[in-house]
């Protein structure tokens, strides 16, 4: 009966430790998914996080997969130091802006072209943490900037603005307009009643002569 006991005890043990075992894995972290513009240069964002120390054996490992699902193809690697590749599409088009100290596995890929549309997978492996998440970020080339959210807020408040500031003009305008014409207005009748006046006034100095 101890035998089986046993077992059942030691099967028991290697569920917890395997269901603890994601915890100490390594963890990476980039962007789902970015936009960038043909001809530019992005800078694809990696981090990562492990319950060791920064091992001196640490590698980050880049890969890409094209839109139409081929084969993986190699796109950077770090060995204690960076290394770009010596062929491929990527070739002196991939340079290295991480810093492993800082948990940052970050890289800059130069002059994008719409062949660069895919998925970009980080992987990070710091031993004795060897397993965990893979980073997977899908990159989509586009001719234009399209417009977020923000700048679509920005475009209607400048728009609001102008019009205001138009309408405002407008209203200025007109209600000079309108004074000018009410002070022709008023000049008009005031020279009338004073040509009025000195008809009478000349009228009355008249009278006095004819009789």
């Amino acid at each position: 009966m101890r035998g089986p006991r046993w077992l059942g005890a030691v099967l028991f043990l290697g569920v917890q430790l395997r269901a603890l075992w994601p915890a100490a894995a390594v963890e990476v972290h980039t962007a789902k998914e970015v936009n960038a513009v043909n001809g530019t240069n992005l800078r694809l964002k990696c981090t990562f996080s492990s319950s060791s120390p920064i091992s001196q054996d640490l590698t980050v490992t880049w890969n890409f997969q094209p839109e139409d699902l081929s084969s993986h193809e190699p796109v950077f690697c770090y060995m204690k130091e960076p290394y770009e590749l010596p062929t491929g599409r990527f070739k002196e088009r991939v340079t290295w802006d991480g810093n492993i100290e800082r948990n940052d596995a970050s890289i800059v890929i130069w002059n994008l072209q719409p062949t660069d549309n895919g998925t970009f997978t980080c992987q990070v492996k710091n031993p004795p943490d060897v397993y965990g998440t893979i980073g997977e970020v899908r990159l989509r080339v586009v001719q234009k900037v399209q417009f977020s959210e923000i700048h679509f807020l920005a475009v209607a408040i400048g728009s609001a603005c102008v019009l205001m500031i138009i309408v405002v003009t407008v209203v200025i305008i007109c209600r000079h307009r309108r004074k000018k014409a009410q002070e022709k207005v008023e000049a008009a009748d005031t020279e009338l009643r004073e040509k009025e006046n000195l008809k009478v006034r000349e009228e009355r100095e008249a009278r006095p002569l004819e009789d």
